[in-house]
């Protein structure tokens, strides 16, 4: 059985690593040119731990993560308004909950995937599926013929929109800086922070080797073009009114980790397999980032579709597998993580009053238990 994943982030180096393990060597066709460990930090749930441990790479990505044992959630002054105990998950499921840099957990995946096996430089411009195979075409016009095709290209990707028409994605309302920065002793080691205000939403999380990793949202026009052009210091003086050293974050961010984008997600899906081609990752179930499930919802989807392709007798059996493991549960962090956006992008004093006032209410057993739903 030939397999071609269409890919090479984190969803697609997952699903090849898994699939290497049990004995198929997929192909992995990414369109950039180089291997180049980009972008920010990233949060890796025990949940996701559990699946990179069981796909064998867990050692690779712990060795260069922090592990978090209290998430904060703040007001606009930076008081404390209710926390969710992480130390729960790693005693109740046996996994660390980490952050790390993204690169760092590229690398770990990258290395996990035969060389042999990975392709550079190569974009999928169009797709046929035939009785018995699908068909290729390389920005290059070369065309490949393969099983089955594992779609891992990302939120935009060619095949879900030409499979699932109107699946293109519906921006959320509000843009995001991001950034690696030095921690100079203000950000606790151990501990995720979030701070929610009129103005905008800042969070941060330490990282392993001395940095910290943060984000910062306004509510935003799509495409705004004020936001997109500014700098460092232009983003810090957004945030300022949180506390000098929220503006120092952002201020002196390491210039190759500060990006700025609007954010997105996509309207759930009911299917994920569409014959011979299987959407995987954000291609299938692009969330906005509220609940830190993105890269973890991918690499469970390289575990359950390996496990699946491994145990069932025919690869029918298998995808149908798949797509009951996976579409309900993904389908339920996107709404989840757009509702938690929602609120937390609120700038309305009434809403603000309300919800500073009532979620210091919620007892953190119930923070804890709306979590529980990603171990099942």
């Amino acid at each position: 059985m030939t397999i071609a994943i269409i890919g090479g982030g984190i969803g697609g180096l997952a699903v090849a690593a898994g699939l290497h393990k049990i004995g198929i060597k997929a192909h992995v066709f990414e369109q950039a040119q180089s291997f180049k460990p980009l972008g920010a930090g990233i949060g890796i749930g025990s949940n996701a731990m559990l699946a990179l441990d069981r796909i064998g790479i867990a050692d690779g990505v712990i060795k260069s993560g922090m592990p978090l044992h209290e998430q904060r959630f703040l007001n606009g002054e930076l008081d404390v308004m209710n926390r969710i105990d992480f130390s729960r998950l790693k005693q109740k499921f046996g996994e660390e909950t980490l952050t790390i840099h993204r690169a760092d957990l590229h690398e770990a995946l990258f290395h996990a995937v035969d060389p042999a096996h990975f392709h550079f430089d190569s974009q999928v411009t169009d797709f046929v599926q035939h009785a018995n195979h699908v068909t290729l075409t390389f920005q290059d016009n070369v065309t490949r013929h393969f099983d089955y095709v594992i779609a891992a290209d990302g939120i935009h990707s060619i095949f879900r929109q030409t499979l699932v028409p109107g699946s293109e994605p519906r921006y959320a309302g509000y843009t995001c800086w991001r950034g690696i920065t030095e921690n100079k002793g203000d950000v606790p080691l151990h501990i995720s922070s979030e701070a929610w205000s009129k103005y905008g939403r800042f969070g941060w999380a330490p990282l392993y080797g001395g940095d910290v990793y943060w984000f910062a949202c306004v509510n935003a026009a799509e495409n705004d073009a004020y936001y997109a052009k500014l700098d460092k210091n232009g983003a810090a003086r957004l945030f300022a009114h949180f506390s000098p050293e929220v503006e120092r974050l952002i201020s002196e961010s390491k210039d190759a980790y500060f990006l700025h984008h609007d954010l997105y997600d996509i309207k759930p899906l009911d299917s994920f397999v569409y014959d011979r081609i299987i959407l995987l990752g954000d291609a299938a179930h692009a969330a906005t980032p509220n609940m830190g499930q993105g890269a973890g919802q991918a690499i469970e989807d390289a575990y359950e579709l390996m496990r699946a392709i491994d145990q069932e007798p025919s690869m029918e059996a298998a995808l149908a597998r798949y797509e009951t493991k996976r579409v309900r549960k993904t389908n339920k962090v996107i709404k989840l993580s757009r509702q938690i956006g929602w609120a937390a992008q609120w700038q309305n004093p009434l809403l603000i009053g309300f919800r500073n006032t009532v979620f210091p209410l919620v007892p953190k057993s119930l923070l804890f238990w709306r979590l529980t739903f990603l171990f099942k």
